[in-house]
């Protein structure tokens, strides 16, 4: 399980860099203003669809069909034209009436910016096609336990869009958005062409190619798993979007406050999302294929032993996170971001944010572990009541904070939705079994090493002040 979840780790790490290096170079050409604005809003939108329907639901709820189908060629090539299908036509309504999609995402733009806008929303929806494709064969390779090809892939996107950056260097800021765009649909399209090679280097074109071949004379015998698929599918949609949907509404919000608040929240979750991806979402998917096959087998015991092993290296890894984000986080967005046109205010503001976003890191990250036990269940309604719950508390605190702590509030209300999530997925999951957990040594040394930390970043940030000064 280790073993599978530093391949992750390591291909999310090495991504992340060449991803902060984008962001770097992003921050220094365009800064922190209705350009940079722009290009975010346009890539929010395929990003947001790409979450909640691609590596989220699609995931979670094809691994346990896929174990449990006696028809697994058949069964995948149903589902995958059933998806991308839909997909399609929703890409080609996006280029049609660019406008109107520009404008659900950013109510607070002008006419005119919308309109500046829209050619790049059309041009990047085209990343969605190509990432879900990506997502079908990343998840039949991670059900094969494969996971190098998918955890390295997002490299090739970063590395496009560097590309962009440093071939449109000196153009306009209008040129500079184009070339972004462009080399977000290259970077779709290679991450698509190393999936295909693996699953050929792999020899699974066999069961694509047979599911292609019997899919006529199959295809009733596959109608109790697809019902079953289409059942859990759209709970899970919901019930896995309450990160992605705040992340919408942050966007739409920050629409309305001065400019620049859009990338300050988009630069503070760039940070913010490294721990959670690097350590977090690579241990959920590392063990979720585990995890459903105990299941499956009827092997609870050793699936809530592979849970607990991952949940305390998730609670060591990502307490001393949040403790150094926190304490530092001024010197973290100084050293990423402050260069050219990206000013000494710009980090402030950043920091402020990310620091509202950290402290839900912990929450946020252990309530996906947790999450995927619900899914490898089929509990897939009680998974989208939690999520309902937790987007009406985000939604009543965002409200409340816009006005008062501005950008900031935004975060923290996002971080308070997390908390809530994370306690009802933990009642879902069994109280008296987390907390069966918690009664170990472990307990006490992440105390004592959290407070050990803590006392050592206080005691050498003044020195990174003095040096950033």
């Amino acid at each position: 399980m280790f073993k599978a979840i530093f391949t992750n780790s390591f291909g999310i790490l090495f991504s992340r860099i060449l991803g902060f290096i984008r962001d770097l170079l992003t921050a220094s050409i365009l800064g922190a203003n209705i350009y940079s604005d722009i290009f975010f809003i346009a890539f929010k939108l395929p990003n947001l669809f790409r979450r909640i329907f691609a590596e989220g639901a699609f995931s979670q709820v094809f691994i346990p069909a896929f174990a449990r189908t006696r028809h697994k060629a058949v069964f995948s090539i149903h589902i995958f034209f059933s998806f991308v299908s839909i997909i399609l036509l929703m890409t080609l309504l996006v280029n049609i009436i660019p406008e109107l999609f520009t404008k659900m995402i950013a109510t607070g733009f002008d006419a005119n910016t919308i309109n500046l806008a829209a050619p790049y929303v059309a041009i990047n929806f085209w990343y969605l096609p190509l990432i879900f494709s990506v997502t079908f064969l990343s998840t039949m390779l991670q059900y094969k336990h494969h996971f190098a090809t998918s955890a390295f892939s997002t490299a090739l996107l970063n590395l496009s869009l560097i590309s962009a950056l440093l071939l449109s260097k000196g153009n306009t800021q209008e040129s500079i958005v184009m070339y972004l765009s462009i080399g977000v649909v290259i970077g779709g399209i290679l991450q698509l062409a190393i999936h295909l090679f693996t699953i050929y280097k792999l020899g699974l074109c066999k069961l694509l190619v047979g599911g292609f071949k019997h899919f006529r004379e199959k295809s009733p015998s596959i109608k109790t798993d697809t019902k079953k698929f289409r059942n859990n599918f759209f709970p899970a949609v919901w019930g896995n979007s309450t990160a992605q949907v705040s992340a919408f509404l942050d966007t739409f919000l920050a629409s309305f406050l001065v400019t620049g608040s859009i990338s300050y929240l988009y630069y503070a979750n760039r940070i913010f999302q490294l721990p959670l991806a690097l350590f977090a979402i690579a241990t959920s998917v590392a063990l979720f294929p585990r995890v459903a096959r105990y299941l499956k087998n009827n092997d609870e015991t050793k699936a809530l032993l592979n849970l607990q092993k991952a949940f305390w290296f998730l609670a060591f890894i990502l307490t001393l996170s949040t403790l150094g984000g926190i304490v530092l986080a001024k010197e973290i967005v100084w050293l990423l971001f402050e260069r050219g046109a990206f000013n000494t205010q710009d980090s402030a503001n950043t920091a402020l944010v990310l620091q509202m976003y950290l402290i839900g890191l912990l929450p946020f990250g252990i309530q996906k572990l947790f999450v995927l036990w619900l899914y490898a269940k089929e509990m897939q309604t009680k998974a989208a009541k939690i999520a309902t719950l937790s987007l009406a508390v985000y939604i009543t605190f965002a409200l409340l904070f816009i006005k008062p702590f501005g950008v900031a509030g935004l975060a923290l209300a996002s971080t308070l939705g997390g908390f809530v999530s994370f306690i009802f997925t933990i009642k879902s999951f069994g109280t008296s079994t987390f907390i069966g957990f918690l009664r170990s040594y472990n307990s006490i040394y992440l105390l004592v090493g959290s407070g050990v930390f803590t006392f050592l970043l206080l005691l050498i940030k003044p020195y990174l002040d003095a040096f950033m000064v």
